[in-house]
């Protein structure tokens, strides 16, 4: 097969790491569903089992099909290797497990998607994890946090939901120069958009359910980094510790998925502006959560860490959680649903579904308010979107004016 180390982003989500003609001639990589791998011999068995002999000796360590899809994102994040697991807190717990022990710790920002948050806080925390929360939006505040126990800063950009950026290249200078491994969520922008360790980070983990995958069907997880870290979360925090591994199939999908996440996140980022922009003129919104904006106070670093800006958007109406879930229920084609990076529109309220693992009062200090609304813009037609948005918006604003009124 040609080289295509140097060709295009889009070329190489196709194409990189496969040869039809070591396959039979498969244009598509064939789904190895099997659990185990037979030797020829007892020596060569044994020669795999000590790293060896290069080889697959059983799923749950890895898989053709796992492979070649580890392979391709790792090119695709710029990375030296990476680790299929089966979902992205399955990536999360993995690469924790392998980085972390009891009297290490891991400072983290503080917007976290809620079972993040509840893993870090209500779950390494009881094996003497220490887990310190801290604004990175400033990167000075992670300065002055650092302590000798730092051993992982963790943090999304985008985060979820509210859409803080985080400086990736300054937090990573910050905490290399105290011995600390960076820890990135790269779901929101994904490599299309952000690659954060060309920026200095030393891992990338992915809800490959979202963008990667990009179609709803599947739940799978990735992390990324050098091949010495990705070793050892396979064998440590994959193998060992969780077990967290993804099926062949889900592989085969998100296989799939690559093959056409750069057009996507295109429309992706491009209808997300549009509708960004009509929600912050709308007299009902409040607010909006979105870096593409002008308004958005971190606007200069979404131009410079960022080649888009995404389809993620948040956003707070006039008369908090009632209006909001007033707005939700209008809604005709948007779906009422969690997940994100669907075809489809997709619109929740963190507060009560995907970040009900805080407690109210947790929410107010980690900057979630009551009423905020989250929204994953799709690949629908931008102006049916916006149709059914508006309309919603429409309904639950006049009510409201009248009673100003």
């Amino acid at each position: 097969m040609a080289d295509h180390a140097a060709a295009a982003f889009a070329t190489r989500a196709i194409h990189s790491g496969y040869d039809p003609a070591a396959n039979e001639g498969a244009l598509t990589p064939p789904l190895h569903l099997t659990s185990t791998f037979a030797f020829e011999t007892a020596a060569q068995g044994g020669e795999m089992f000590a790293g060896e002999r290069p080889g697959f000796i059983y799923s749950r360590l890895s898989n053709p099909t796992l492979d070649l899809l580890e392979r391709r994102l790792a090119d695709l994040e710029g990375g030296e290797a990476a680790v299929a697991t089966a979902s992205g807190m399955g990536a999360i717990a993995a690469v924790m497990w392998t980085l972390l022990a009891a009297g290490d710790e891991v400072i983290v920002d503080k917007t976290l998607y809620g079972c993040t948050f509840a893993f870090l806080r209500h779950g390494l925390t009881k094996f003497g994890v220490t887990v310190t929360h801290v604004d990175m939006t400033d990167p000075e505040n992670l300065a002055a946090a650092m302590t000798p126990a730092t051993r992982v800063v963790y943090f999304e950009t985008p985060a979820n939901p509210n859409m803080r950026l985080v400086d990736i290249a300054a937090v990573s200078a910050i905490s290399h120069a105290h011995g600390a491994k960076v820890v990135v969520d790269n779901t929101y922008a994904t490599p299309v958009l952000t690659r954060p360790l060309e920026l200095g980070a030393d891992v990338v983990v992915h809800s490959a359910t979202k963008y990667l995958g990009g179609h709803g069907d599947l739940i799978a997880g990735m992390a990324v980094g050098g091949a010495e870290d990705m070793a050892q979360v396979r064998i440590t925090g994959l193998k060992d510790m969780t077990g967290a591994v993804m099926a062949p199939f889900n592989a085969m999908l998100v296989l799939r998925g690559l093959k056409t996440l750069e057009l996507r996140m295109a429309r992706h980022c491009e209808s997300g502006l549009v509708v960004a922009r009509a929600l912050e003129d709308h007299p009902l919104v409040t607010r909006v959560h979105y870096p593409g904006l002008d308004s958005f106070p971190q606007h200069a670093l979404a131009r410079r860490q960022m080649a888009a800006f995404g389809g993620m958007i948040a956003f707070e109406v006039a008369g908090g959680m009632a209006a909001g879930m007033a707005v939700m229920d209008a809604l005709t084609m948007v779906r009422r649903a969690v997940s994100l990076g669907d075809a489809e529109t997709l619109i929740q309220h963190p507060a009560s579904m995907t970040h009900s693992t805080y407690t109210p009062e947790e929410r107010q200090v980690h900057g979630i308010s009551d009423g905020l609304i989250r929204l994953s813009v799709g690949l629908e037609a931008p102006a049916d979107i916006l149709d059914d948005l508006m309309g919603a918006l429409d309904s639950v604003a006049g009510p409201r004016q009248r009673l100003a009124g």
